[in-house]
């Protein structure tokens, strides 16, 4: 039993996808969020049906239950007194992927001959689409996990001089924030590595001229420091 998260909701057995109501879905993520202790059933109900009465709510959590807990023969959700919880068969990208970043904060060695899978699996975005309030906490979490992840992963390749494999990886956390500063840096470390000397200094304008038309403010000084002896030129 696999369920996907990130780029979209997703559940498959064995390969084969299973169509579920949208409160079937968002029961199945609000579980696969919460680990392996799960939550109260009243607090899963208050969460995903906050308009419904208590008791409303109450019967939309029992019918997405009666919809999800059982998929394609195997068990989804498990019961445990009024805690319900996602199933430890069930499968969650989410879940592998931040397990794949914790790597990363650990230190990858020796580094995989590709990072090419591991950077598709943490350029994902949680449950594009959704706007559910329940959501948004997890999805900065997400986001934050990531970010870092792929920056650390960067400036891993770059003291491996894998350059290419680290502008790939910097430039993937710069299309997730284009406005944070910190991939920027580590994409124009990286020309700097390679003597693309015009490209960092390239990189630098065009992220001071991101950040004058958004924000009307500078780069830090650390970053301008990088290519202060290139702008004197």
């Amino acid at each position: 039993m696999c369920l996907d998260l990130l780029r979209g909701f997703e559940v498959s057995c064995a390969g084969t996808r299973i169509p579920l109501p949208a409160g079937a879905q968002h029961l199945l993520a609000f579980l696969a969020l919460q680990g392996v202790g799960g939550a109260q059933r009243i607090t899963v109900a208050e969460q995903l049906w906050p308009d419904c009465t208590s008791w409303r709510a109450a019967a939309n959590l029992r019918s997405a239950l009666c919809r999800s807990r059982l998929l394609g023969g195997t068990t989804a959700i498990d019961s445990v007194g009024q805690r319900l919880r996602l199933a430890p068969a069930v499968r969650v990208d989410l879940h592998t992927a931040g397990a794949a970043a914790q790597q990363i904060f650990a230190g990858l060695d020796p580094l995989p001959a590709s990072c090419a899978a591991l950077v598709d699996a943490l350029s994902g975005e949680l449950l594009p689409g959704w706007t559910e309030d329940w959501l948004l906490l997890e999805r900065e979490r997400w986001d934050q996990t990531r970010l870092h992840a792929l920056e650390a992963l960067a400036h891993q390749l770059h003291r491996a001089e894998q350059y290419l494999a680290a502008l790939e990886t910097a430039l993937t956390a710069v299309s997730i924030d284009p406005i944070r500063e910190t991939a920027h840096r580590i994409v124009i470390e990286v020309h700097l590595a390679e003597g693309n000397l015009a490209s960092a200094l390239r990189c630098y304008q065009q992220y001071r001229g991101l950040l004058q038309r958004e924000l009307n403010v500078a780069p830090s000084p650390r970053m301008t420091s990088l290519v202060k002896d290139l702008m004197r030129t």
